[in-house]
């Protein structure tokens, strides 16, 4: 029988991946959101689907964790959006849910026993006002929102605390064409750009489908290319790392956290460590960023090969690296590049997408030999995944950083160091 809307008392255990925190009913596990480790709580059950576990959130704290602290997202709270899974918690007690989630992944997937620190980026302040990328949904009626969580409905709330200021001022008052996206950047010069995304094409069933097939079906459809408009701005967002800017699409990818893209540079290079005529592969390189702290260490006697799917980043990124002629950029997919990129390569950086690089991309690079690999992963269990799978190809990981590159979720970015 199904417990869908039913409520119950429950002991919140450890933290999950995924933003929620683990209890049992019945010999079943109930993984329960907007709640923290150690609480005592009031949870509704939002979804069951039989099977060894069902969902749940915290609707009423009976008795709370000295981590506790009032929400600072009014659009997330139960029955909600999935923006902010732990406004509810301190920063410091958010890091620490992160902390042990990405520790855990490692010894259970990876067999690796590591003790995690996650890191606080710059300029996060009170973890709020970090954002300058978010995508919004429009509902039937033509207004921006978000979506509810594991859901397709829209909430047309935009009180959410992460974006910069004046990243959705005046959204909502404006009526937008049903079914569309915006895509919304904050600049390095301070510029807004709103791009208006056409309906992604997914089918009504898989809209409506919760599960994994669902979410994957979604995904795919949303980065898919579609039709887009420029609302507001030029559409042609400028950042900096260091002393270089890019100029790129605004619907392009670049780091959500404004400092992300600078610290994760600094750590590629650091770790890199090129040496002076080295070949150097940076693979899902996007428009380039570590490409070009990686060839002011290999100098123009050495070789930068960057390969990114996105013909447009490529564009982007070999405009923005004209002045460096070690490298060379490659739009092209990965695993199927990696057989025709040039020379054996002494370090190899991969910061593949929230899937993972997966075992042929890791296979092949192992293959080739390289005494240092830098990855970079932005979910958890696919990080651990991808180190396991490195650990089987005769690597071991060295070094470990963790950063908290989106206050107030569950999300965290892991860079790691692999040798041999």
């Amino acid at each position: 029988m199904s417990l869908f809307g039913q409520e119950f008392r429950l002991e919140l255990g450890n933290p999950g991946h995924g933003g929620f925190c683990v209890a049992r009913h019945d010999g079943r596990v109930v993984f329960v959101r907007h709640g923290l480790p150690g609480e005592t709580v009031v949870a509704r059950i939002t979804e069951d689907r039989g099977g060894s576990f069902c969902r749940a959130d915290a609707i009423e704290i009976l008795e709370p964790s000295p981590d506790r602290v009032p929400g600072l997202c009014p659009v997330s709270g139960p029955g909600g959006a999935g923006c902010c899974d732990f406004s509810h918690a301190t920063l410091p007690a958010q890091r620490a849910i992160k902390a042990t989630v990405v520790a855990e992944q490692l010894r259970r997937i990876a067999r690796v026993d590591w003790d995690v620190e996650v890191e606080e980026l710059p300029e996060t302040g009170a973890g709020t006002g970090w954002r300058t990328r978010l995508r919004l949904a429009v509902d039937r009626e033509g207004k921006a929102g978000v979506h509810g969580y594991r859901s397709s409905e829209v909430i047309a709330d935009l009180r959410c605390p992460q974006p910069v200021s004046g990243a959705t001022d005046g959204l909502s008052d404006r009526r937008w064409k049903a079914g569309v996206e915006l895509a919304v950047a904050v600049d390095a010069t301070g510029a807004r750009h709103v791009v208006e995304l056409g309906p992604s094409q997914v089918s009504k069933a898989r809209k409506l489908d919760r599960g994994r097939r669902g979410a994957t079906a979604r995904r795919a459809a949303a980065s898919a290319p579609r039709p887009e408009r420029v609302a507001i701005g030029s559409g042609r967002v400028v950042e900096r790392v260091g002393e270089r800017t890019w100029e790129l699409g605004a619907t392009g990818f670049w780091q959500a956290h404004r400092t992300a893209a600078q610290t994760y540079s600094t750590v590629v290079a650091e770790w890199a460590d090129a040496a002076p005529g080295a070949t150097v592969w940076d693979l899902y390189a996007g428009v380039g960023v570590f490409a070009a702290a990686l060839a002011e260490q290999v100098g123009t006697a050495g070789i930068v090969a960057g390969v990114e799917f996105s013909r447009h980043a490529v564009r982007d990124g070999a405009t923005a690296l004209a002045d460096l002629p070690q490298v060379q950029l490659i739009a092209d997919d990965v695993e199927r590049a990696l057989a025709s990129l040039p020379g054996s390569p002494s370090v190899v950086v991969a910061d593949p997408p929230r899937s993972g690089a997966g075992r042929g991309v890791i296979e092949a690079v192992g293959a080739h030999g390289p005494a240092r690999i830098v990855h970079i992963g932005c979910d958890p269990a696919a990080f651990a995944r991808d180190v396991a799978l490195y650990i089987a190809n005769g690597y071991r990981l060295e070094q470990l950083r963790a950063f908290d590159a989106f206050p107030l979720t569950h999300h965290v970015e892991c860079i790691g160091l692999l040798v041999r």
